[in-house]
């Protein structure tokens, strides 16, 4: 089931992202599509939390409003993740994420959206055993594949105005070293809220 909802929305991030090069390729060419008017920026911050697990980020973007119904583009992110109890009772894990992606977000409805989000981040990270022994560095990769739904407010495509959302996302590739796990490799709740702000929209 995870392997299908995997091979799933990476075919539409990609197609998604295909799309929005094709669109400015035929502006280019004197045939249209492309429009500098959907462009948008913005970012989210999030939270992610469990028994022994706390995680804090944030994420710029940029974006692509490739029709009233389907954004697409790309994120950065920088996300602190603390472990506890992972080896051991009162041990201490802590990380730092660096790392990208691409993410699309399909409106079915004007306030409401499904999010599917590829990324992959490189991971510092520096263990703590119990009693302050001596402590040990890493630095790791990992793929995530996050998927999940939110609520946008005041969303009118075209209007010009900026609008915040709130978005819950999982990560359903659960790889050893993703940010979005616990200490015993459980897919966390990750949570987000941003803004989203179109660049050089005056209403179309």
């Amino acid at each position: 089931m995870i392997n299908r909802m995997t091979r799933f929305a990476a075919m539409i991030l990609i197609g998604c992202l295909g799309l929005t090069q094709q669109l400015q390729a035929q502006d280019e060419n004197g045939g249209g599509g492309f429009s500098k008017d959907r462009l948008f920026s913005g970012g989210s911050i999030s939270l992610g939390f469990s028994n022994n697990t706390f995680q804090m980020g944030a994420n710029p973007m940029l974006g692509y409003s490739i029709a009233d119904w389907i954004d697409a583009g790309i994120v950065v992110n920088y996300i602190y993740t603390s472990y506890r109890d992972v080896y051991e009772f009162n041990d201490r894990l802590r990380q730092s994420l660096y790392g990208g992606g691409a993410f699309t977000r399909l409106y079915p409805i004007r306030f409401l959206f499904a999010q599917a989000q590829i990324e992959h981040n490189f991971i510092k990270q520096k263990y703590i055993p119990n009693g302050g022994g001596s402590s040990a560095s890493a630095t790791q990769g990992a793929n995530s594949l996050l998927l999940g739904a939110g609520y946008s407010t005041n969303r009118y495509p075209g209007s010009g105005q900026p609008f915040f959302y709130l978005a819950v996302l999982f990560d359903v590739l659960n790889q050893q070293y993703s940010p979005y796990t616990d200490a015993y490799g459980r897919s966390i709740p990750v949570i987000r809220a941003g803004i989203q702000v179109p660049l050089f929209q005056g209403g179309r």
